[in-house]
């Protein structure tokens, strides 16, 4: 089985796959003082819970843009799971055709997740990812990858108020019960949540100027379904759209396990 390893930096998501099948997946917590030792018990308990053991995984897919990271898992993935590990960087073949004034800083993640929507749901597209960032790629007709927009995370968004201001509480991302609210709390919640989908709302319709009309939406990340039911402009949500890009691109170098 093939274990595809996003490393963000916030989560690290997990998932294994048989052939085309996506048999269990995790997501952690991403925490820059574990060691590879102590990711590989982790590992071992989440593939012990699923029924599973290190010596059912064949082969390993990472991609990550938290540089310390990526050769800790590389430690890991040689020392316990006794593999060598595909990670995803320029020299990979990705099936998409990226036209950034600098490819290199195309994030792996960002990268995966335009090679899954394309397979998927073809292009144009624009692709929508709630993660530390909020990002949105936008992907053509043909599947070439031409750039994108970066804004801060809604979670990283709602702790920056709380970090730099006096007297606002840190906040748990519910739905208010309106957009005027009538306290602290439910003003902080309207204005991160109904103000983030302003922000993709708006993003969507200058992407789609620019893109067509024709353009789809997809939305993924650990916010993608909250935000999504607050508009209409995402048609798809696909929570492990990197998951199923990084299986992909797996093939595409190494064929299939």
């Amino acid at each position: 089985m093939l274990l595809c390893i996003d490393i963000g930096n916030t989560n690290i998501v997990m998932g294994l796959y048989r052939e085309q099948e996506l048999l269990t997946h995790w997501r952690i917590s991403t925490n820059h003082e574990r060691m590879p030792d102590e990711y590989a018990m982790l590992l071992m308990s989440l593939l012990h819970h699923a029924g599973l053991d290190f010596d059912d995984v064949d082969d390993v897919i990472l991609a990550s843009v938290v540089p310390p990271l990526t050769d800790r898992f590389r430690e890991l993935v040689e020392d316990y799971l006794d593999a060598d590990p595909l990670i995803v960087d320029t020299g990979t073949k990705t099936g998409v055709d990226i036209r950034y004034d600098r490819p290199q800083e195309v994030g792996a993640d960002r990268v995966a997740n335009v090679a899954a929507a394309f397979r998927l749901y073809g292009g144009p597209a624009c692709i929508v990812d709630f993660g530390t960032g909020t990002t949105f790629d936008a992907l053509s007709a043909r599947g070439e990858y031409l750039g994108g927009a970066i804004a801060p995370g809604v979670r990283v968004a709602a702790e920056a108020l709380f970090l730099r201001t006096a007297r606002l509480p840190r906040i748990d991302l519910q739905r208010p019960p309106r957009a005027i609210g009538g306290n602290t709390v439910d003003a902080m919640r309207s204005g991160i949540l109904f103000g983030y989908v302003g922000l993709v709302e708006g993003m969507v319709a200058r992407f789609r100027r620019e893109l067509g009309d024709d353009m789809r939406v997809i939305a993924t990340g650990g916010l993608a379904e909250v935000v999504a039911r607050e508009t209409s402009v995402i048609e798809h949500v696909d929570l492990w759209l990197t998951l199923k890009g990084l299986r992909l691109i797996y093939e595409l170098n190494r064929g299939s396990t």
